[in-house]
C-alpha cells in the first residue's frame, strides 16, 4: 500500500461541464493519451485520482496504464435517468409512482456483481437458465397496465435477486416475493433489507405453489414466460384483481393481463416481449411414437 502523503485525492466529475476531462471525452477514444495526461497533471503529488464517470468502457485501459492511481466511480444515478427517460418513457409509460420507483431503485444492486455494467441496457438480463431481470420496458409497461394501487398487496413469482420486488415495493402496500432458487432469494431478502425496503417479503419455493398462505391478492405478476397458467396461482387472486404474465408464442411472446371475474380470469393482450418460460409453467409435451 502506497505511503500517504496527507494529501487528499484529487476528485472530478465528469458530469461537470467544467471538468477538462469531460471535454476530452467528448471526443472519443483517440483522445486517451490526452486524457492520462490530463490525469497525471491532476494527480500531481496526490495519492490518486477519483473519476465519476457516466460509462465507463473508455476508461479501464486509463485507470491501468495509470498503475490503478485512477479510480473509477459508474454514476450510476445518470445511467437509472437515462434508463427512464430512454426505455420508459417512450414507451407510454406514464404513471408518476412507477417512474419515481423505477428511478429510485438502485437496479445495480440486484443484478449479479460482474453484471452491472449492465444494468441499465435495455435487454433481459440473465441470472440463470430460466430466470432474468426482465429489461426495463417490458417490466415497466406490465406495472403500468396492472395500475397498482398503494393499498394493495402483490404476489410477485420469480422475483431473481429482487429488483421486481423493490420497485413493487415502492407503490404497493406489501410484496410477497417467491424464488425457487434459495440463494437467489436469500440475496434478494438480503439486499431489500440493506435498502430500507420493509414492506416485502422473500419466500423459497416453487413458482407454480405460489405463496397461498399470504394471499389471496390483488396483484400478482410473473418475472419470466409462461406456456401455461396453474389453477393453484389463479386461485391465489382476489375476485375483481389482475394479473400479468407473458406468454410464450413462438420467438416472441405477448404479455397480457387477466382479471378475475367470478372465478376466472379474463385474459386480454397488451403488448409483445420475451423471456425464457419459468420452470413450472412449460405446458406438458406429448410423446411422439
Amino acid at each position: 500500500m502506497e505511503a500517504s502523503t496527507g494529501i487528499e485525492p484529487v476528485y472530478t466529475d465528469l458530469q461537470s461541464a467544467a471538468s477538462p476531462l469531460r471535454q476530452l471525452a467528448a471526443s472519443g477514444g483517440g483522445q486517451i493519451a490526452r486524457i492520462l495526461g490530463v490525469c497525471k497533471r491532476l494527480i500531481g503529488e496526490n495519492r490518486g485520482l477519483w473519476v465519476i464517470v457516466p460509462r465507463d468502457d473508455l476508461w479501464h485501459d486509463a485507470g491501468r496504464l495509470m498503475n490503478e492511481r485512477v479510480t473509477l466511480v459508474v454514476d450510476y444515478t445518470s445511467r437509472r435517468i437515462m434508463m427512464v427517460d430512454t426505455q420508459v418513457r417512450p414507451s407510454d409509460v406514464t404513471k408518476f409512482p412507477i417512474i419515481d420507483a423505477m428511478l429510485d431503485v438502485k437496479r445495480e444492486l440486484f443484478v449479479p456483481s460482474n453484471k452491472r455494467e449492465a444494468a441499465y441496457i435495455g435487454e433481459n438480463i440473465d441470472l440463470s437458465a430460466t430466470r432474468v431481470v426482465l429489461e426495463p420496458r417490458t417490466f415497466a409497461k406490465m406495472l403500468d397496465a396492472l395500475n397498482v394501487k398503494p393499498s394493495e398487496v402483490v404476489l410477485d413469482l420469480g422475483c431473481g435477486l429482487g429488483y421486481s420486488t423493490a420497485v413493487l415495493a415502492k407503490i404497493a402496500e406489501f410484496v410477497v416475493a417467491v424464488e425457487s432458487d434459495e440463494t437467489m432469494a436469500n440475496d434478494a431478502q438480503t439486499t431489500l433489507s440493506e435498502q430500507g425496503i420493509d414492506n416485502a417479503a422473500v419466500m423459497t419455493g416453487e413458482l407454480v405453489n405460489g405463496s397461498a398462505k399470504s394471499g389471496p391478492y390483488d396483484v400478482i405478476i410473473l418475472e419470466g414466460a409462461v406456456e401455461t397458467m396453474p389453477d393453484a396461482i389463479i386461485s391465489q387472486l382476489k375476485e375483481g384483481g389482475r394479473i400479468g404474465a407473458l406468454f410464450a408464442e413462438g420467438a416472441l411472446g405477448v404479455v397480457r393481463i387477466g382479471y378475475k371475474l367470478d372465478g376466472k380470469i379474463n385474459w386480454r393482450d397488451a403488448f409483445n416481449a420475451g423471456a425464457p418460460v419459468l420452470e413450472g409453467f412449460a405446458k406438458e409435451r406429448a410423446f411422439a411414437l
